[in-house]
């Protein structure tokens, strides 16, 4: 690991994270009556509960506007929860929120994986991450590239290296 991103992670406060492709591996499971089931990996689940009782804010900006992903996220103990998202609106909603809570760009990691993310990857100062499987365009403008796919520990392996850079992670609670 460079320097520099060394550096960065020693900063983070905040992980804010898309849901499909990234919590998820982007399939759905269309349900009769509309819903749209997702599976979720109890692992990035553990990583996140572990994150939020340590102290670090997770926030999730995503276009799924099911509630049972609100259910989910909440049994982990997060709280701020944007669903229903558009692509048109998920930089306003994002720098919204990095307002309404006085954060500053170097304390942030945003984990997306398609082009809805990309405008604030790349015109924010954040730490961009991505999973292994995310699409082209955004892989070349992250600053970080999990090598775990979405839904498969890709939010654990970015919010581990956070915690562990700055020695959270191995504390028991």
């Amino acid at each position: 690991m460079n320097i520099k991103l060394k550096s960065q992670l020693r900063k983070i406060t905040t992980f804010i994270f898309d849901v499909d492709g990234v919590l998820t591996d982007a399939t759905v499971i269309a349900l009769r009556g509309g819903e749209l089931a997702r599976v979720f990996n109890v692992k990035d689940g553990y990583a996140m509960g572990k994150a939020v009782r340590s102290g670090f804010r997770i926030a999730i900006i995503s276009g799924g506007k099911e509630e049972s992903i609100r259910e989910r996220l909440s049994l982990l103990g997060v709280k701020d929860i944007f669903l229903g998202v558009k692509t048109d609106q998920k930089l306003s909603v994002f720098d919204k929120y990095i307002a309404d809570n006085n954060l500053s760009a170097d304390e942030i990691v945003f984990m997306g994986d398609d082009l809805p993310d990309w405008e604030i990857m790349k015109h924010r100062a954040v730490l961009s991450a991505c999973p292994a499987d995310a699409v082209e365009e955004i892989i070349e403008i992250a600053d970080f590239n999990s090598t775990r796919k979405g839904g498969d520990c890709a939010v654990r392996e970015v919010i581990e290296l956070v915690m562990k850079e700055q020695g959270k992670w191995m504390k028991i609670f």
